[in-house]
């Protein structure tokens, strides 16, 4: 029987359990599943710094080969290919209705019947729906992309999340086109932004961490410079991007904002203390805040293309850790924490 790895809370760990595939339902798609990254918000949980629903199926960066088709005809991809039998796909986080009133404004990732792979509790009848899974069943009103089979599976995996959601990023901060931008943060989604920021035209981009390691590796992808946190103290930029989370870069973003600049916060995605702000900095310098969680089906259309054309261009896979395979999660979830690569994938494919 198909095998899937149970997530309980931080003191029990994991558990890997068998359960048979249920039926498909209209509308649903099963995919068995070819590599999984572990993300950071999986690390939160894992760490309990943020609690997910009880027992959960961890893991949204995935990809996958199509393998069958619950009673649907024509399924289409984002691009509006005609999905096949035996397809290499990835898909978006959430599955939601279209005609939902966040839906209809630009965020399915906030509907109000929302389903996010990888975050749901998993229930009698109802286990596959994660990538630290042998099988993913795809609902209904999920986007899904038709990916090269070149793209190698854990490069591939990026587009559900990291890829996705810096699509978002750039697209709140109202692009970067002729721009410059500040990118606080040079782990995976800060690096991916460094990519996808100089193939928009970004007319400079900086990078601000305090591993100064990860601030070289940032100039590979596009970056002109790094800087420490504590360095960067006078220069101002057209659009700021802050994927730390952190209290204090949070802080520190706003005041990298030129006058009428935008700041985007994306990395506060668990509990942690208020951010103080001053609002006469903000009024006198025409300011702009926006936070983003997950993407939308633009974002992921976008994110899945850039792939598709700039995989060869980036070494995405050089930052990746892989060789752990499913009955190995906990040793692959330890070493993520302690030695923190950018990612650490899981190959999930039979040998």
């Amino acid at each position: 029987m198909p095998k899937f790895v149970s997530f309980l809370n931080p003191t029990e760990k994991f558990s890997i359990q068998s359960e048979p595939l249920p039926e498909l339902k209209e509308g649903e798609i099963l995919v068995r599943n070819l590599a999984v990254s572990i993300c950071k918000s999986d690390l939160h949980t894992y760490g309990g710094k943020r609690i997910e629903k009880s027992p959960v199926l961890l893991g949204h960066e995935v990809v996958g080969r199509v393998e069958s088709f619950g009673r649907t005809r024509g399924a289409v991809d984002v691009t509006g290919k005609i999905l096949q039998i035996g397809d290499k796909v990835t898909w978006a986080i959430f599955s939601s209705s279209p005609l939902d009133r966040n839906a209809q404004r630009g965020m399915p990732q906030k509907a109000e019947e929302l389903f996010k792979y990888g975050h749901e509790k998993i229930e009698e009848g109802n286990h596959f729906h994660g990538g630290l899974s042998e099988y993913t069943i795809i609902r209904k009103d999920t986007p899904i992309a038709i990916l090269k089979e070149e793209i190698p599976n854990e490069v591939a995996s990026l587009i559900n999340c990291t890829l996705a959601t810096v699509a978002g990023a750039i697209r709140l901060a109202e692009g970067v086109q002729d721009k410059s931008v500040a990118i606080y943060g040079a782990g995976m989604l800060g690096v991916a932004a460094c990519a996808m920021a100089s193939r928009m035209g970004a007319k400079k981009i900086v990078t601000l961490d305090l591993d100064k390691e990860r601030g070289a590796v940032s100039k590979k992808f596009g970056a002109a410079a790094y800087f420490l946190p504590t360095e960067l103290v006078t220069e101002k930029f057209d659009v700021v991007l802050e994927f730390t989370g952190a209290t204090e870069a949070m802080e520190h973003s706003v005041r990298l904002a030129a006058i009428g600049g935008i700041t985007v916060w994306v990395g506060a995605v668990y509990p942690q203390e208020e951010v103080r702000l001053h609002g006469e900095y903000l009024v006198r310098n025409l300011l702009t805040i926006k936070g983003l969680h997950n993407y939308n089906l633009e974002d992921f259309a976008f994110a899945a293309n850039f792939l598709e054309e700039e995989y060869q261009n980036f070494d995405f896979m050089s930052l990746i850790k892989g060789g752990f395979l499913l009955d190995e999660v906990e040793e692959a979830f330890q070493f993520a924490l302690n030695q923190n690569p950018y990612r650490v994938s899981l190959t999930l494919e039979s040998k």
